[in-house]
């Protein structure tokens, strides 16, 4: 395998998957100065332009290092806080206003993100030297689709993300430590598990038993790694029947990722307006409880408890996915080696 190790197979999946698109951060998140995030355990700053579009280089200015997200915001370009040396959106400087004529100017020297923004969320690329340019990126008629209405909820979580992707592949887990919400009260406590394969990933559902609990749960790789589920609600949650999830587990570093849930429903003319209303004053506290329960569990767990595992049937599901994403890792790190 070309000397791919499996501590480098470890290393790169504790980081993040490469060659996708990534969430990371809400659109609210970026307004007019400059800020700093790391995701994929890389440093980057963000900045929107006098036209509003988003952009994100490296947080590291070419000529000392300092910190682009400290500097300021010029519209289509960043100026670093401690000399004013300027970088635009390709991460090429444009300008070093300290002296005439520097060799630096019109050079690349700084990392660009390909950047999008869907749905409420900036995405960007991280990709590697085999794949630098951005694959095309396709989600759900559930998140993009213009029957649908949703609302985007994310948090950050101290644990791995690959933690976070394990528990949202585990729909058992929703008639137990969830068993007590308003929308997963109900189901068996048992129940026989499946892997139906798709085109883009599989999906892990209980068998015999849909629109009851969390009974299914998908998970698919279209430019970026998403997941989706659907869960029942009580008639007194309005119209619009079951609601769906889509889900992205974004990576920070090695032990904090952030997630990002959209909470969607399909629905149209007044009884949208009904769905969102209820949603923001009945029924957003009660999301953020489930969600807090599984914050709590992931996080209390130890960094090496997947070392420590005793799988039975119903981890099928994310056993499967983790021998998916191992695959991928390996065979990106075999031939980034290669184009070394």
């Amino acid at each position: 395998m070309n000397n791919v190790t499996p501590k480098m197979v470890d290393d790169r999946l504790n980081k993040g998957l490469l060659n996708m698109w990534h969430p990371v951060l809400p659109s609210w998140g970026l307004h007019g100065d400059p800020i700093g995030i790391t995701r994929l355990s890389e440093n980057i700053a963000l900045w929107r332009d006098n036209e509003g579009h988003a952009h994100a280089i490296e947080d590291r200015c070419p000529h000392r290092g300092a910190r682009l997200s400290l500097g300021w915001n010029l519209g289509e370009n960043l100026a670093c806080w401690y000399h004013g040396i300027e970088l635009d959106g390709d991460g090429v400087v444009s300008k070093v206003p300290a002296t005439n004529n520097c060799p630096m100017e019109g050079t690349k020297k700084t990392r660009s993100y390909p950047v999008q923004e869907i749905q409420g969320a900036i995405f960007l690329y991280f990709g590697d030297k085999t794949q630098a340019n951005p694959c095309d990126l396709n989600f759900p008629d559930e998140l993009v689709g213009n029957e649908y209405s949703n609302f985007l909820c994310t948090a950050m979580w101290n644990c791995n993300y690959r933690y976070a992707i394990d528990n949202v592949m585990d729909p058992m887990h929703g008639a137990y430590l969830h068993a007590t919400s308003h929308s997963m009260a109900f189901g068996d406590k048992e129940a026989e598990m499946q892997i139906v394969d798709t085109d883009d990933g599989l999906i892990f559902e209980k068998v015999g038993q849909r629109d009851v609990n969390f009974d299914w749960v998908e998970i698919a790789e279209t430019g970026a790694l998403w997941m989706r589920l659907s869960i029942p609600y009580r008639k007194n949650a309005g119209p619009g029947g079951s609601f769906y999830i889509v889900g992205f587990a974004t990576p920070v570093d090695e032990g904090h990722c952030q997630v990002f849930f959209w909470r969607t429903r399909k629905v149209d003319g007044w009884k949208k307006d009904v769905w969102r209303f209820m949603y923001r004053n009945r029924l957003e506290k009660l999301h953020w409880d489930v969600l807090e329960q599984d914050r709590v569990v992931l996080q209390d767990m130890a960094d090496d408890a997947r070392d420590h595992e005793l799988l039975y049937d119903h981890d099928l599901g994310l056993a499967k996915v983790r021998r998916l994403l191992r695959k991928k890792v390996e065979y990106q790190l075999k031939f980034s080696k290669v184009a070394k």
